[in-house]
């Protein structure tokens, strides 16, 4: 009899726990719309671009800081003629210092570095992962991991474009949503030949980009 007791309480508890679990997921759309009107608040954030396999984008890998008013700095890695190129930046207002393997930093305007790639776009509301938050189409969430909403949708080529140069078409990914925060995390976008990682950390610490010394 208590075995059978037993039995009967542990397929109950496995029952609540798969039913609840199912019941928690919020709407996809509700939680992509929450996530968008967040990062439009970010103040500043430090980012990563990671790829896997080939992916036919320039930009191979990269890691900064960005702030809200358009500045950041930190490295590029960039597919020059098949040839991978890191570089330093700093973009600071209108004029962005960088520096290659050799020699010392260099000057650009804005709209000159913006031809290959304009990281302070990733924070504009209106270009940036607020936007393509904004643009997913039938957005489901999958599951819960590390305290983030995992959620699997279609993002439309010109947006994710404006965040990683070299995407045209649409580009069907994952985002992860910080629960607490309904900030992005991490973006998975499979493209040809491989996969591009976009990550998020450090929101809303304090970070000043200053123009590097001279010499």
């Amino acid at each position: 009899m208590l075995r059978k007791l037993l039995i009967v309480a542990v397929l109950a508890f496995v029952s609540a726990c798969s039913s609840s679990g199912g019941a928690e997921l919020p709407d996809g759309p509700d939680v992509m719309k929450k996530a968008s009107e967040a990062m439009k608040a970010v103040k500043s954030a430090t980012f990563s671009i990671a790829t896997e396999g080939k992916p036919r984008v320039p930009v191979k890998k990269a890691d900064g800081r960005l702030t809200a008013a358009g500045d950041a700095d930190g490295t590029i890695t960039i597919d020059v003629l098949g040839t991978l190129q890191e570089v330093s930046f700093a973009l600071v207002g209108d004029t962005v210092h960088f520096k290659g393997p050799t020699g010392g930093f260099q000057k650009m305007t804005r709209q000159q570095l913006a031809q290959f790639y304009d990281p302070s776009v990733i924070l504009e509301p209106t270009k940036g992962i607020a936007q393509l938050l904004a643009s997913g189409t039938d957005p489901k969430v999958e599951a819960v991991e590390n305290g983030s909403y995992r959620v699997a949708t279609t993002f439309p080529g010109q947006v994710v474009g404006q965040i990683i140069p070299g995407v045209t078409q649409g580009v069907s990914g994952k985002v992860w949503l910080d629960q607490a925060t309904n900030r992005l995390t991490k973006a998975s976008l499979p493209l040809q030949d491989g996969t591009v990682t976009v990550s998020f950390s450090d929101y809303d610490a304090p970070v000043t980009i200053t123009p590097p010394a001279a010499g």
